[in-house]
């Protein structure tokens, strides 16, 4: 099966939800509140079952890293290749725009200078520039037994700080266990757990490292990490969606 697919749809302004509010706008909010969100059905079942097939195509990617031999946890994860498949691309080129707006108010938020330009093409030259040059976006293949230990997707001095995962097996059906896992890390308090219930073809998007949270005495800063719980059976596929490269 070819990974290639007509854009993805996302959200469209006009889309409503249960909160009455157009589907990016009630994002926004979820994601400001909780510090991720999710975004159903952003791919079909038939382009997660074209991507996850990719996994066993060594051309579409430029490493594979086995979790185990670096105690990440257990599993297995590829990161794909320039130039990336359409799909991959495309969700990367219409995820950002929609995203930008956050990072920036974030980092006002925090007190952190650097903001980020409206377009993923001029973010990717900024990465490019100082030398991070080698494409983020992953699939992750989990078994029976395997698992993701909390973590954070920081690659070089320049992080967009949110990305996404776009669940592509069917819960329940393709895999049991391995539920996506987000914890909060506050000052001076114990950490937060949260698990996402997600199905096939939604997909979760959360803070890469911190985010603001509003106090007494204005923002201050969270400190967030993601992972996946022990699949207990079947094949689980996870495409993960990184706006910054690496070095």
């Amino acid at each position: 099966m070819p990974l290639v697919s007509d854009a993805p749809t996302l959200l469209p302004e006009s889309s409503e939800t249960d909160a009455g509010m157009d589907g990016w706008a009630h994002i926004t909010a979820t994601l400001n509140r909780h510090g991720s969100a999710v975004i159903p059905q952003l791919l079909s079942a038939h382009d997660c079952e074209a991507i996850a097939a990719a996994y066993a195509d060594a051309r579409h990617f430029r490493s594979r890293v086995v979790m185990q031999r670096h105690g990440f946890g257990q599993g297995e994860y590829q990161y794909f290749s320039y130039p990336l498949p359409d799909i991959v691309a495309q969700l990367r080129t219409m995820l950002y725009p929609q995203l930008v707006g956050v990072a920036n108010a974030w980092n006002q938020a925090m007190g952190i200078d650097v903001r980020y330009p409206a377009d993923h093409a001029d973010f990717l030259a900024r990465c490019h520039e100082a030398g991070q040059q080698r494409p983020t976006p992953l699939l992750l293949q989990y078994g029976p037994g395997d698992y993701n230990c909390l973590h954070q997707d920081l690659y070089g001095e320049h992080v967009f700080p949110i990305q996404v995962a776009v669940l592509l097996s069917r819960p329940g059906e393709d895999f049991s266990g391995g539920e996506f896992v987000l914890t909060e890390q506050r000052p001076r308090m114990q950490s937060r757990p949260e698990v996402v219930p997600l199905k096939q073809g939604d997909a979760v998007v959360f803070a890469v490292h911190h985010r603001p949270v509003q106090g007494s005495r204005g923002f201050y800063r969270v400190n967030m990490r993601h992972g996946v719980s022990t699949v207990r059976s079947g094949r689980r596929h996870t495409l993960g969606i990184i706006f910054h490269d690496a070095q």
